[in-house]
């Protein structure tokens, strides 16, 4: 009889267990047992692999190298699964790695890459039960017409869209809209395939009652109750891994990832932050920021105003509509130079997905869309500084400039790797002067390589350097990334761009210290004289790639001749 009871349960528990997996109802991620119990065997075979298979190889030679680089891809490879096994903030850590193109090994990068184009997608039924949570409301009749009475509950928080966006034009189709529940009651229509998915958050197309076409950001409903713990596991491991490799220096990117989190997860601060940005930089007539709504808009749902283009990094677009690439190019070296050297305000995710451009059809210019505002940098005024001048120091190739100022931002005795990575040129570039010569592919081979051999250094880097440097590297590697996709990386112009901001935002800084007229006018008249010889050396590299300059060039070439 105990038999056939154990039997009967055995098979009631295994029956439910499948209705309730199949329905969806529960999923093993859920249980921290199974997440902590991968994270944990990932790490020990990934610290395995490292032990055992370069032990008995002599280090430096051809052998190390090879099975060195087989080792970083399987690891990275690892890495990887366990990124999407996890998913949430496991995702996001690994595409924060696999922006880091000149500062880790290709290995990792390469694999982590493909992190952008694989995270969660939430089910219908999980979205709206986020938006039934957030944005419960009953519709109320005022004159015969239906409006909508928002009562916003306690949310939760948000992330940033870093995952690649689908290309928004090709989705105008696809309107699969199901009309049940608050999305019903909200929306005219709302299409259940996201324009993009992101480890935190996915982003659908929808139409608002009074006709307003919207993008609406909703964010993953376990991704909250599961961050903070993933961020504890991650920390304990790497602090285990520390201990077996005392080189192995990522505490940084646990820190990063306490310290942007919680920001990430609150979606009210990513519209601040779009909204700052909009008003900091609105002489730039070519940016566009989507509008947020803020009367639909809580901690975990963003309402913005939806906007559409091609990818930043789409050559191919670019030239259908044409769009002029330089001029693409030039204006998002504008607006970052501003918003890092001036005013220190700086949207750090510049990923493909979250920068589309579009040509607008009244007035035939090309506009730059930022999409994403969850995560910025804030620089303090003395960083800011010491970073200019490192930057016009790295321009004018004044080695002593470049290592004062890199020591102050705390390289040390590193200041060369120091400026290699924030230039992604070699070393002897950057003594013959990062603006000469653009850089070539065996000079992005060498600089890749190097990643990988001096990565002990590089990890030394980033826990030395001040935080906000960080989030600045990871920024840069991904501009370049959209500069190589565009094939305009380290153009002239690029660099005059940065000086004349470096220029303004030194001289703002020195004026504000002054107390004498007489010095704020002095300072103000070496900014203008800085100002129009970069703009006499702009013309004069115009001119230089000019029919009309070759043609001067050639006649004055002439007139040497003849007078000898």
């Amino acid at each position: 009889m105990a038999r056939r009871v154990l039997k009967f349960a055995s098979l009631a528990a295994a029956t439910t267990g499948i209705y309730v997996y199949g329905n969806k109802f529960l999923d093993p991620n859920d249980f921290g047992v199974v997440r902590v119990g991968r994270a944990i065997a990932t790490t020990a075979v990934i610290t395995y692999d490292y032990l055992t298979s370069l032990r008995s190889v002599p280090y430096g030679s051809e052998e190390y190298d090879f099975l060195k680089s087989q080792v970083h891809l399987r690891s990275a490879e690892r890495l990887r699964e366990l990124c999407c096994a996890n998913r949430g903030t496991f995702i996001k850590v690994g595409q924060h790695l696999g922006a880091l193109d000149y500062l880790l090994p290709e290995e990792y990068t390469r694999t982590l890459k493909v992190l952008h184009s694989q995270a969660p997608q939430s089910t219908r039924q999980e979205i709206e039960q986020v938006i039934r949570e957030d944005l419960g409301k009953e519709p109320e009749h005022v004159g015969g017409e239906p409006v909508l009475k928002v009562e916003k509950k306690q949310a939760v928080s948000q992330c940033t869209l870093d995952c690649r966006t689908l290309p928004l034009q090709r989705l105008s189709h696809c309107s699969g809209s199901s009309n049940a529940g608050p999305i019903k009651e909200l929306f005219a229509s709302f299409e259940d395939t996201p324009l993009g998915a992101a480890s935190l958050a996915q982003v659908h197309k929808a139409v608002l009652q009074d006709g307003r076409t919207v993008a609406v950001k909703v964010q993953h409903p376990k991704v909250q109750a599961q961050s903070s713990k993933d961020i504890l596991l991650m920390e304990v491991l790497l602090l285990v891994v520390k201990q077996i490799f005392p080189d192995f220096e990522f505490m940084w990117l646990v820190e990063e990832a306490k310290k942007n989190l919680p920001l990430e997860l609150d979606f009210l601060n990513e519209g601040r932050n779009a909204e700052k940005v909009a008003h900091m930089l609105k002489d730039f007539d070519f940016l566009k920021v989507p509008r947020i709504y803020w009367e639909l808009s809580t901690r975990r749902v963003l309402l913005m105003e939806f906007m559409e283009g091609g990818q930043v990094n789409d050559r191919a677009y670019m030239k259908r509509n044409g769009i002029n690439v330089n001029e693409i190019s030039r204006n998002l070296g504008k607006l970052y130079s501003e918003m890092i050297f001036v005013n220190g305000f700086v949207h750090c995710d510049p990923h493909p997905g979250n920068v589309l451009v579009k040509k607008c059809p009244a007035s035939g210019k090309a506009h730059i869309i930022l999409l994403d505002h969850g995560l910025y940098q804030v620089l303090s005024e003395s960083f800011r500084m010491d970073y200019c001048c490192l930057w016009q120091a790295l321009i004018k190739a004044d080695m002593k400039r470049v290592q004062k100022y890199s020591q102050r931002l705390g390289a040390g005795d590193l200041y060369p790797l120091f400026a290699c990575m924030l230039t992604a040129r070699s070393w002897e570039s950057v003594n013959r002067g990062i603006d000469q010569a653009p850089v070539s592919a065996s000079e992005d081979v060498e600089i890749r390589s190097n990643a990988a051999a001096y990565l002990p250094q590089i990890t030394q880097l980033l826990n030395n350097v001040p935080r906000q440097m960080l989030l600045l590297l990871k920024t840069n590697d991904l501009l370049r990334g959209i500069e190589s996709a565009l094939h305009t990386r380290a153009s002239a112009s690029s660099f005059l761009n940065m000086s004349r901001c470096c220029i303004r935002a030194v001289s703002t800084y020195q004026k504000s210290k002054s107390r004498s007229l007489y010095r704020r006018a002095q300072i103000s008249l070496t900014e203008a004289l800085s100002l129009w010889q970069i703009n006499l050396y702009e013309v004069f590299l115009w001119l230089k790639g000019s029919r009309l300059g070759n043609w001067v060039i050639g006649l004055l070439s002439r007139m040497h001749h003849s007078t000898h």
